[in-house]
């Protein structure tokens, strides 16, 4: 950009920022500058105003025999910056003058690149995400309705279900674990529904439904089956796009950016 502007902006671009009597302040127009590159680099007020004296890249991009400033300046610039709609309008000044010089075009497509946002979730195997989700709908309805669970409840589920499951990624019979666990929830889900829609309307009992659905289906003679990929073989998984990772937010995905990067959360926009 430097090799085809003499800046973004000018100094005169800011004449109404500062009083016309009083002694010669600092550009504004590299004040801003500064702003733009501190905040691309994640510096604070001290390191940018450092690498103002000492590094080529920000020299570079404003005088090489500048002398540098205090750090405090920046915050007086940002407070003048955060007037009124001063800041859009030097958008749209930098925005206007790359035009000019052909460095962005109209009616495109500008994309733009965002953290990623993480769950306040465990990471959860499929499995444990089955049991998690039980012990969810199950401490639901207890909460509202424990009436409902007198039919239901037993030693064996006050064992499997009565705190947070950890079964690691190689659990003990894990095809036994695997259709007991889809069974107690059909159980489960067939109890509530005879009971009332109003009782399968909690939002544990919905998440329940749904990873049910993305875990388990049923074969051609009824029975309840595993969900496996399509090149194993089996009727294929939910794209990660849909998938639910956790009962008590079904809004989190797992998302990837690159080979590197995986997270459950929020995808970068």
């Amino acid at each position: 950009m430097r090799d085809r502007l003499d800046g973004l902006w000018y100094d005169e671009d800011f004449a109404d920022w500062y009083p016309r009597d009083g002694r010669p302040g600092l550009s504004p127009a590299q004040l801003a500058t500064v702003c733009v590159l501190q905040f691309l680099l994640g510096r604070s007020d001290r390191q940018a105003a450092e690498a103002v004296r000492c590094r080529i890249d920000f020299k570079y991009a404003m005088e090489l025999d500048d002398p540098g400033f205090h750090h405090s300046v920046l915050a007086d610039f940002r407070d003048r910056l955060a007037e009124d709609d001063r800041a859009d309008r030097l958008l749209d000044l930098a925005l206007a003058r790359l035009k000019e010089v052909g460095l962005v075009r109209e009616r495109t497509t500008q994309r733009t690149a965002s953290t990623h946002v993480l769950a306040a979730v465990r990471d959860l195997t499929r499995l444990e995400l089955i049991t998690e989700a039980i012990r969810a709908a199950l401490e639901e309805v207890a909460g509202t309705s424990p009436y409902l669970l007198d039919e239901l409840i037993d030693e064996d589920w006050g064992r499997r279900y009565g705190r947070p499951v950890r079964l690691g990624k190689n659990p003990t019979k894990a095809k036994t674990r695997i259709l007991a666990t889809g069974n107690d929830a059909v159980r489960l889900l067939e109890h509530l529904y005879r009971h009332g829609a109003d009782c399968t309307s909690g939002p544990r009992i919905q998440a329940l439904r749904q990873i049910m659905a993305q875990n388990y289906h049923c074969d051609a003679a009824g029975h309840l089956r595993w969900r496996t990929a399509e090149k194993e073989g089996g009727p294929g998984l939910p794209p990660s796009s849909r998938a639910i990772v956790s009962p008590y937010d079904t809004s989190a995905r797992y998302a990837r950016h690159g080979h590197i990067i995986s997270w459950k959360g929020s995808p970068p926009i």
